[in-house]
C-alpha cells in the first residue's frame, strides 16, 4: 500500500534534502560573498560540477574550474601534471581549500562526499550554487 503517492514521495524527498543543509556546520557551507572573493583567493579552489552543455546555457562562476560531477574522482586522482594540463590549474593538495558549486545546491553533496573519500580534509559547499549566484548578480 503506498499512503504517500508520487506527489507525498516528492514532498518528502525535497524535505530530506533540506535537512542535509539545516544540520551542517556552517563553516562547511561557503556563502555567496565568500564565492564573489575567490578571485582575490587564488589559493582556493571553486570547482564547479556541472556539465558543460549546462555551463554554456548559462554561464560560470568567475574563477571556477569546470570538472563534471562524473570526471571528479578521476580527475582527483590524476597526477600534477596531467590535473594542470586538463585543468590549467596545480592539482590542490589534500587540504587545499575546495568549495563545490553545482546548478542549484544537490550535486555539491556527492562532489564533497567523493573528495572526502579521497583524503581532502577542507572542503566546503556552495549551498544555493549557481541559482543563488545568478539571482544575487542579475543574471
Amino acid at each position: 500500500m503506498d499512503l504517500l503517492g508520487p506527489a507525498g514521495k516528492s514532498v518528502v524527498i525535497q524535505l530530506a534534502n533540506q535537512a542535509k543543509y539545516r544540520f551542517r556546520p556552517l563553516e562547511t557551507m561557503a556563502t555567496y560573498e565568500q564565492v564573489k572573493d575567490v578571485p582575490n583567493h587564488p589559493e582556493i579552489y571553486l570547482i564547479d560540477v556541472r556539465r558543460p552543455d549546462e555551463l554554456q546555457e548559462t554561464g560560470s562562476i568567475p574563477a571556477s574550474i569546470n570538472i563534471p560531477l562524473d570526471e571528479l574522482e578521476r580527475a582527483l586522482n590524476l597526477d600534477s601534471a596531467s590535473f594542470k594540463n586538463k585543468y590549467g590549474r596545480p592539482k590542490p593538495e589534500k587540504n587545499t581549500k575546495i568549495i563545490f558549486s553545482c546548478k542549484s545546491g544537490n550535486r555539491v553533496l556527492e562532489a564533497e562526499k567523493i573528495a572526502k573519500t579521497l583524503g581532502f580534509t577542507n572542503v566546503v559547499i556552495y549551498k544555493g550554487s549557481w541559482k543563488d549566484w545568478a539571482q544575487r548578480e542579475g543574471l
